[in-house]
């Protein structure tokens, strides 16, 4: 794979994981949006449903439905007894809804149609309702008849029971006492207007300011069972006039405002809820779609880079298959090339005559088909590796010799600069052509490609052995430290191959001493490349 492809590659893989948050952020946003626009309809279906529920129940009390007993059995009959008599202990009840009344804000209105007060607490603290039939307006019936005056004009009146079920009439025309039902609620009061022939007396008791407790208290439990807990508060305006605001003083000004829709407001008075920006709401109904986008994002640049990496290894898979094919081609070349022409030589110069020569240049065939074989045992040797296949016949050897041996034959071959320092009898179990053959890969490299000064130090403690081979060169440099260990690994240098061989050698080393229970690492500083090797001793 050539760079421009691999560029290629990378640039669409940076696109698609672009794209993907893309179009997941846009997701996210309008999924927020609209989760911010089912808020706001919770929160006005709420409010709509609290100001409902509340005139509801409050119409369950306000309207008051009183038929008259129409059978014989229903009525008595007081003729013997005077009118003065019956009503006398009603006048204190009367006198008191009089005090009530006793302003130009009137709590309670009697008449044969409506009853009206602020407070519906107040007629619960009555023992019983009045009303007259010949009482017109609340003007005639209080303030000109009862006000100035203990006597009371009344034709006639029903007291209601404690219960609110049944109530009793009293009529001075008639002379008599009649027994009533009584029906509470709107619904009960419609149905009764349906029936022909019922003598009914139909109340309806109007309150000119709201329980705003009690309607705070029902709207907490719409936004509750809505799942929203946002912090507001209410007002209550008519016209321009503010009636009520529950504000608190150390709350702000929240700048979201929704108005209730219901019929049972008058046109003229308004009932709004001040909230806050309901972000937290917002966010709890999205926290879904947001997690599950994100790991949908994460699991996307997950495969993308995981790609990106397999990608990478092949094209550095490639670059080392094709070095190792041009180093194979250029080791083996040479001894076939020797191998040839001394074959050429003794076939058509007729030197076979000649024994000397024959011997040259047969020793000197048999010298390269051994380095052929030699290189064919490392290609062998690194596939019985990978193969897990390789048996190790580990018995007591001194290590000290095996690794004085190896730097004393390195020492002879080359003028580099040794010093060794090496503890005498440091005894290990291993195999020793293998654990020669991984030390002596190690030592060769310090020679072929490390500087001039090399040493080699092999120390131990309680259960370790430790070598420590190290070299003042500067081949090796921290981009490619971690991967020396890689088979068929050499570290570029463009198409020089100045020094033979095939990148199996620190490979195999590294396979060698791991299946020996030890460790192979290295360190690097600006003057010195060291590798460590340890072995458990025996």
């Amino acid at each position: 794979m050539n760079d421009k492809r691999y560029q290629y590659i990378l640039y669409l893989i940076v696109f698609v994981i672009l794209s993907t948050i893309a179009i997941q952020v846009f997701w996210n946003y309008k999924n927020y949006q609209s989760n911010k626009q089912q808020v706001y309809n919770d929160i006005q279906w709420s409010l709509d449903n609290a100001v409902e529920t509340y005139y509801s129940m409050l119409s369950k009390k306000n309207f008051l439905t009183i038929v008259d007993g129409s059978e014989a059995d229903d009525q008595t009959d007081f003729s013997d007894i005077g009118w003065d008599s019956i009503l006398q202990p009603f006048k204190s009840k009367l006198k008191t809804i009089e005090d009530q009344n006793n302003g130009n804000d009137a709590s309670l209105k009697i008449t044969t149609i409506d009853i009206s007060g602020d407070d519906q607490s107040q007629l619960d603290s009555i023992d019983g309702l009045f009303f007259n039939d010949v009482f017109n307006t609340y003007e005639d019936s209080l303030n000109k008849k009862i006000l100035a005056s203990d006597k009371v004009i009344v034709d006639k009146f029903t007291q209601i029971s404690k219960d609110k079920k049944s109530g009793l009439t009293f009529d001075k025309g008639k002379q008599t006492i009649s027994k009533n039902k009584v029906f509470w609620g709107k619904k009960s009061r419609d149905s009764l207007k349906l029936i022909k022939g019922l003598k009914t007396i139909y109340i309806a008791m109007q309150q000119d300011s709201l329980d705003y407790k009690k309607l705070d208290s029902l709207l907490v439990s719409e936004l509750k069972n809505k799942g929203v807990y946002n912090d507001f508060y209410l007002t209550h305006f008519k016209n321009e006039d503010t009636l009520y605001a529950s504000k608190s003083s150390t709350q702000p000004e929240f700048p979201i405002k929704k108005n209730a829709k219901t019929t049972y407001l008058k046109g003229d008075e308004t009932i709004t809820l001040h909230f806050k920006n309901p972000v937290k709401e917002t966010f709890k109904r999205s926290l879904l779609g947001i997690s599950l986008s994100t790991l949908l994002i994460l699991a996307v640049i997950s495969c993308l880079f995981y790609l990106l990496k397999i990608i990478k290894q092949q094209k550095q898979l490639s670059e080392v298959k094709n070095d190792l094919i041009s180093n194979i081609t250029h080791e083996f070349k040479t001894p076939i090339a020797t191998i040839g022409v001394a074959l050429e030589g003794i076939q058509n110069f007729n030197i076979i005559n000649d024994k000397e020569k024959t011997k040259t240049y047969l020793a000197m065939s048999n010298n390269q088909l051994s380095k052929l074989n030699i290189m064919v045992e490392k290609l062998l040797e690194t596939a019985t590796l990978d193969s897990e296949n390789l048996e190790l016949i580990k018995d007591r050897y001194n290590i000290s010799e095996v690794v004085t041996t190896i730097v004393e034959k390195h020492k002879m071959q080359n003028d580099k600069l040794v010093n060794y320092e090496i503890d005498d009898n440091l005894f290990a179990q291993v195999d020793v052509f293998h654990f020669e053959n991984a030390i002596n890969n190690v030592i060769d490299n310090a020679f072929k490609y490390g500087g001039n000064q090399i040493e080699v130090n092999v120390k131990s403690d309680s259960s370790q052995i430790k070598i420590a081979i190290s070299d003042n060169g500067t081949t090796l440099t921290k981009a490619n430290i971690n991967r020396v260990f890689e088979k068929f690994y050499r570290i570029p240098k463009g198409n020089t191959h100045d020094i033979k061989g095939f990148g199996i050698g620190l490979y195999y080393t590294k396979k060698i001493i791991e299946k020996h229970n030890g460790t192979i690492q290295i360190e690097l500083d600006k003057q010195k490349t060291t590798f460590k090797i340890v072995i458990p001793n025996a």
